[in-house]
C-alpha cells in the first residue's frame, strides 16, 4: 500500500518538475527570469527526478551542462538506490 502512494507522489512530482523544466526553458529562449537550478535540483530530490530526466530529453535543457548534470545524477543515483534498498528490505 505504501509503494502505490510513494508511486502516486513520484508521478505527481515528476509531472510537475516536468512542466517546471518546460517553463524554465522558455524563459531561457525569451531571456526572461529563470527558474534557479538549485529549485530544479529540489524537485529532483523530493522526487521528481524522473520528470527530470524526460524534460531533459524533451526540451533539450540542461542536459550539456556538466556542473549541473553530476548533481542530477548523484541526486537520481540516491533516489534508486533508496528505492532498491527499501523494496529488498
Amino acid at each position: 500500500m505504501l509503494l502505490k502512494y510513494y508511486l502516486l507522489a513520484t508521478c505527481l512530482v515528476s509531472l510537475l518538475t516536468f512542466g517546471v523544466y518546460g517553463w524554465d526553458k522558455r524563459q531561457a529562449v525569451k531571456q526572461g527570469q529563470r527558474v534557479p537550478e538549485t529549485r530544479l535540483h529540489l524537485l529532483s530530490l523530493l522526487g521528481g527526478w524522473p520528470g527530470a530526466l524526460l524534460a531533459q530529453h524533451y526540451f533539450r535543457h540542461k542536459n550539456r551542462k556538466a556542473s549541473f548534470q553530476i548533481v542530477f545524477w548523484l541526486i537520481g543515483s540516491v533516489q534508486a538506490a533508496l528505492l532498491i534498498a527499501w523494496l529488498a528490505r
